[in-house]
């Protein structure tokens, strides 16, 4: 059993698949020595930036650190934030499978951080949950190849709707989650 805080929680091997609202989170960090002339809003001098994996991509590399082995499905743009995505998550051991959509960009939160305060946040997105957002039979399609293979599914809650009522899960423990 490890000591790194997750004792207990290990999920040792199983096979989880994972759906849901796929985030590039990017992180600014700087400090602030001023206030804008312009405006009443600290100017902050960038000195780092970090990329993370957010919303469901958070949550397959939570359960990779588990011992969990993941299949992630969801929904991303074409563009530079679905390109920067899958390098983060490969890297955690995250298997992936992603449905591009050309009419909406991947979901990105931009966070400007300086003295351990976030003044803002900036969210990049339109939702895959409009009419033709995205192929829903594709996605259908994908989660109904990687079924056989896993033993727990998580589903965001507004993704759920699309795969679960069509398709009988036995043996399968699934969790909607928000």
């Amino acid at each position: 059993m490890s000591n790194d805080g997750n004792a207990g929680l290990q999920l040792s091997g199983a096979r989880v698949l994972v759906m849901g609202d796929l985030i590039l989170d990017r992180y600014w960090f700087g400090s602030t020595d001023r206030i804008s002339p312009k405006a009443p809003v600290p100017v902050v001098n960038i000195a780092k930036d970090d990329l993370r994996p957010g919303g469901a991509a958070n949550v397959a590399v939570n359960v990779v650190s588990l011992g969990g082995q993941v299949t992630l499905l969801g929904v991303v743009g074409n563009d530079e934030p679905a390109e920067l995505l899958p390098k983060l998550l490969i890297g955690h051991g995250v298997n992936i499978d992603f449905v591009r959509s050309n009419s909406n960009p991947t979901i990105t939160k931009l966070r400007v951080v300086s003295r351990n305060q976030q003044p803002i946040r900036l969210d990049f997105e339109s939702s895959f949950y409009a009419a033709q957002a995205f192929d829903e039979s594709e996605i259908f399609r994908r989660y109904c190849a990687v079924l056989p293979d896993v033993e727990t599914c998580s589903f965001a809650r507004r993704i759920a709707p699309l795969c679960l009522p069509r398709l009988p899960l036995p043996g399968k423990c699934c969790h909607a989650v928000v």
